[in-house]
Protein backbone atom coordinates (compact mmCIF):
# COMPACT_ATOMS: atom_id res chain seq x y z
CA UNK A 1 0.00 0.00 0.00
CA UNK A 2 1.02 3.32 -0.70
CA UNK A 3 1.29 5.48 2.23
CA UNK A 4 2.32 8.83 0.45
CA UNK A 5 2.16 9.69 -2.69
CA UNK A 6 3.02 13.25 -5.02
CA UNK A 7 2.99 14.15 -8.27
CA UNK A 8 4.09 17.17 -10.21
CA UNK A 9 5.01 19.09 -7.13
CA UNK A 10 6.03 22.65 -7.65
CA UNK A 11 6.70 25.76 -4.86
CA UNK A 12 7.82 28.89 -5.73
CA UNK A 13 8.89 31.54 -3.59
CA UNK A 14 8.91 35.30 -4.85
CA UNK A 15 11.54 37.48 -4.04
CA UNK A 16 11.68 41.56 -4.43
CA UNK A 17 10.38 42.05 -8.03
CA UNK A 18 12.96 39.34 -9.16
CA UNK A 19 11.88 36.10 -11.18
CA UNK A 20 10.36 33.87 -8.40
CA UNK A 21 13.07 30.87 -6.99
CA UNK A 22 11.45 27.07 -8.05
CA UNK A 23 12.55 25.34 -4.51
CA UNK A 24 11.11 21.85 -5.56
CA UNK A 25 10.21 21.46 -9.37
CA UNK A 26 7.32 19.47 -10.51
CA UNK A 27 8.79 16.12 -8.44
CA UNK A 28 6.93 12.99 -8.26
CA UNK A 29 7.42 10.67 -5.33
CA UNK A 30 5.91 7.37 -3.83
CA UNK A 31 6.72 5.80 -0.58
CA UNK A 32 5.18 2.46 0.50
CA UNK A 33 3.92 0.93 3.45
CA UNK A 34 7.42 -0.10 5.31
CA UNK A 35 9.42 1.23 3.00
CA UNK A 36 12.37 3.09 4.02
CA UNK A 37 13.12 6.33 1.40
CA UNK A 38 16.21 8.40 1.65
CA UNK A 39 16.72 11.95 -0.79
CA UNK A 40 20.07 13.10 -1.23
CA UNK A 41 21.70 16.45 -2.11
CA UNK A 42 23.03 19.54 -1.21
CA UNK A 43 22.09 22.01 1.03
CA UNK A 44 19.73 24.55 -0.67
CA UNK A 45 18.79 21.80 -2.83
CA UNK A 46 14.86 21.90 -2.48
CA UNK A 47 15.44 18.91 0.10
CA UNK A 48 13.53 20.53 3.44
CA UNK A 49 10.79 22.17 1.40
CA UNK A 50 9.75 19.28 0.02
CA UNK A 51 9.11 17.65 3.23
CA UNK A 52 7.10 20.86 4.23
CA UNK A 53 5.17 20.30 0.93
CA UNK A 54 4.77 16.56 2.16
CA UNK A 55 3.68 17.59 5.67
CA UNK A 56 1.23 19.63 4.83
CA UNK A 57 3.00 22.58 6.52
CA UNK A 58 3.13 24.54 3.59
CA UNK A 59 0.77 24.81 0.51
CA UNK A 60 2.37 23.71 -3.34
CA UNK A 61 1.70 26.06 -6.16
CA UNK A 62 1.05 23.40 -8.58
CA UNK A 63 0.83 19.55 -8.06
CA UNK A 64 -1.15 16.87 -5.68
CA UNK A 65 -0.08 15.18 -2.51
CA UNK A 66 -1.67 12.23 -0.98
CA UNK A 67 -1.27 11.18 2.57
CA UNK A 68 -2.63 7.88 3.50
CA UNK A 69 -5.29 8.59 1.08
CA UNK A 70 -5.74 12.22 1.81
CA UNK A 71 -5.89 14.02 -0.32
CA UNK A 72 -3.74 17.24 1.03
CA UNK A 73 -5.35 20.00 -0.92
CA UNK A 74 -8.90 19.27 0.33
CA UNK A 75 -8.05 19.33 4.10
CA UNK A 76 -7.84 22.42 6.38
CA UNK A 77 -5.14 23.57 8.34
CA UNK A 78 -6.82 22.06 11.74
CA UNK A 79 -7.38 18.92 9.78
CA UNK A 80 -3.26 18.46 8.03
CA UNK A 81 -2.74 19.56 11.54
CA UNK A 82 -4.74 16.50 13.13
CA UNK A 83 -3.24 13.84 10.36
CA UNK A 84 0.13 14.94 11.84
CA UNK A 85 -0.57 14.26 15.52
CA UNK A 86 -2.28 11.04 14.63
CA UNK A 87 -0.39 9.57 11.82
CA UNK A 88 2.58 11.46 10.81
CA UNK A 89 6.25 11.62 13.02
CA UNK A 90 8.85 14.67 12.19
CA UNK A 91 12.23 14.48 13.30
CA UNK A 92 13.67 18.02 13.12
CA UNK A 93 17.68 18.44 12.44
CA UNK A 94 17.22 21.25 14.90
CA UNK A 95 16.03 18.72 17.50
CA UNK A 96 12.74 20.62 17.53
CA UNK A 97 12.25 20.51 21.12
CA UNK A 98 10.77 23.25 24.03
CA UNK A 99 12.95 23.68 26.61
CA UNK A 100 10.32 25.14 28.93
CA UNK A 101 9.13 21.28 28.86
CA UNK A 102 11.08 18.24 30.66
CA UNK A 103 12.46 14.80 27.84
CA UNK A 104 9.39 13.41 28.95
CA UNK A 105 6.92 15.87 27.88
CA UNK A 106 8.22 16.98 24.67
CA UNK A 107 8.11 13.22 24.14
CA UNK A 108 4.26 13.19 24.84
CA UNK A 109 3.25 16.53 23.55
CA UNK A 110 1.59 14.81 20.38
CA UNK A 111 -0.53 12.98 22.81
CA UNK A 112 -1.26 15.86 24.82
CA UNK A 113 -2.31 18.04 22.03
CA UNK A 114 -4.84 15.20 20.88
CA UNK A 115 -6.24 15.00 24.43
CA UNK A 116 -5.00 11.43 25.65
CA UNK A 117 -5.11 10.38 28.94
CA UNK A 118 -2.06 11.24 31.18
CA UNK A 119 -1.22 7.35 32.26
CA UNK A 120 -1.49 6.79 29.25
CA UNK A 121 0.76 9.56 28.13
CA UNK A 122 3.35 8.91 30.50
CA UNK A 123 3.51 5.04 29.57
CA UNK A 124 4.09 5.63 25.60
CA UNK A 125 6.43 8.10 26.38
CA UNK A 126 8.32 5.98 28.86
CA UNK A 127 8.05 3.35 26.25
CA UNK A 128 9.42 5.16 23.44
CA UNK A 129 12.27 6.32 25.17
CA UNK A 130 13.26 2.78 25.98
CA UNK A 131 12.84 2.22 22.25
CA UNK A 132 15.76 4.56 21.37
CA UNK A 133 18.03 3.92 24.25
CA UNK A 134 17.53 6.50 26.35
CA UNK A 135 18.08 6.18 29.97
CA UNK A 136 17.86 9.36 31.15
CA UNK A 137 14.92 10.69 33.47
CA UNK A 138 11.10 11.79 31.77
CA UNK A 139 11.50 14.68 34.27
CA UNK A 140 15.38 15.93 32.73
CA UNK A 141 15.92 19.42 31.43
CA UNK A 142 16.38 19.50 27.57
CA UNK A 143 19.32 21.78 28.29
CA UNK A 144 20.71 19.21 30.16
CA UNK A 145 21.14 16.82 27.59
CA UNK A 146 24.28 16.08 24.53
CA UNK A 147 22.95 16.59 21.30
CA UNK A 148 22.50 12.92 20.27
CA UNK A 149 20.32 12.34 23.12
CA UNK A 150 18.10 15.71 22.03
CA UNK A 151 17.52 13.96 18.97
CA UNK A 152 16.90 10.30 20.72
CA UNK A 153 14.13 12.59 22.77
CA UNK A 154 13.09 14.19 18.97
CA UNK A 155 12.33 10.44 17.07
CA UNK A 156 11.02 9.28 20.69
CA UNK A 157 8.56 11.80 20.17
CA UNK A 158 7.70 10.98 16.77
CA UNK A 159 7.34 7.22 17.78
CA UNK A 160 5.18 7.85 20.69
CA UNK A 161 1.74 8.79 18.80
CA UNK A 162 2.52 4.96 16.22
CA UNK A 163 2.59 7.11 13.17
CA UNK A 164 2.24 5.16 9.97
CA UNK A 165 5.13 7.37 8.37
CA UNK A 166 8.35 9.23 9.68
CA UNK A 167 9.61 12.74 7.69
CA UNK A 168 13.33 12.96 9.19
CA UNK A 169 15.09 15.91 7.76
CA UNK A 170 18.39 15.94 8.33
CA UNK A 171 18.31 14.22 11.50
CA UNK A 172 22.25 13.78 12.21
CA UNK A 173 23.03 16.89 10.31
CA UNK A 174 23.75 18.51 13.81
CA UNK A 175 25.46 16.16 15.41
CA UNK A 176 29.08 14.96 15.16
CA UNK A 177 30.20 11.50 12.98
CA UNK A 178 29.51 9.13 15.82
CA UNK A 179 26.61 10.42 17.12
CA UNK A 180 24.85 10.44 13.86
CA UNK A 181 25.34 7.43 13.19
CA UNK A 182 24.46 6.00 16.52
CA UNK A 183 20.85 8.27 16.04
CA UNK A 184 20.23 6.79 12.26
CA UNK A 185 20.59 3.49 13.82
CA UNK A 186 18.43 4.42 16.77
CA UNK A 187 15.96 5.36 13.75
CA UNK A 188 16.06 2.82 11.30
CA UNK A 189 15.78 -0.38 14.05
CA UNK A 190 12.67 1.48 15.42
CA UNK A 191 10.78 1.80 11.86
CA UNK A 192 12.33 -1.74 10.83
CA UNK A 193 10.70 -3.03 14.11
CA UNK A 194 7.58 -1.18 13.79
CA UNK A 195 7.48 -1.49 10.32
CA UNK A 196 6.95 2.39 9.94
CA UNK A 197 7.64 4.12 6.58
CA UNK A 198 10.17 6.35 6.36
CA UNK A 199 11.63 9.70 4.20
CA UNK A 200 14.60 10.70 5.02
CA UNK A 201 16.28 13.68 3.58
CA UNK A 202 20.16 14.17 3.91
CA UNK A 203 23.09 15.54 2.34
CA UNK A 204 25.36 12.68 3.73
CA UNK A 205 25.30 9.56 0.90
CA UNK A 206 26.28 6.93 3.48
CA UNK A 207 23.13 7.42 5.69
CA UNK A 208 21.15 7.83 2.25
CA UNK A 209 22.33 4.47 1.08
CA UNK A 210 21.13 2.56 3.91
CA UNK A 211 17.08 2.96 2.25
CA UNK A 212 15.72 0.72 0.09
CA UNK A 213 15.18 3.04 -2.84
CA UNK A 214 17.40 6.30 -2.88
CA UNK A 215 16.20 9.75 -4.88
CA UNK A 216 18.89 12.26 -5.85
CA UNK A 217 17.29 16.43 -5.59
CA UNK A 218 18.98 19.18 -7.20
CA UNK A 219 18.10 22.58 -8.07
CA UNK A 220 14.46 21.77 -7.23
CA UNK A 221 14.58 18.50 -9.47
CA UNK A 222 13.74 14.72 -7.84
CA UNK A 223 15.11 11.88 -9.34
CA UNK A 224 15.59 8.50 -9.03
CA UNK A 225 19.45 7.22 -7.85
CA UNK A 226 19.35 4.40 -10.76
CA UNK A 227 22.93 3.75 -9.97
CA UNK A 228 22.85 2.82 -6.13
Amino acid sequence: MTVLRCRDLTRRYRRDSREPVVAVNHADLDLDEGEFVSIVGPSGSGKTTLLGLLAGLEPADEGEIHVLGHDLRRLSAVERARLRQRRVGIVFQSFGLLASLTAGENVSLPLALARRPEDERRAKAEAAMREVGLTISLHARIDELSGGERQRVGIARALAADPVVILADEPTGSLDVENGRLVLDVLTRAVRHRGISLLLVTHDPISAARADRRYRMTDGRLERDRAA
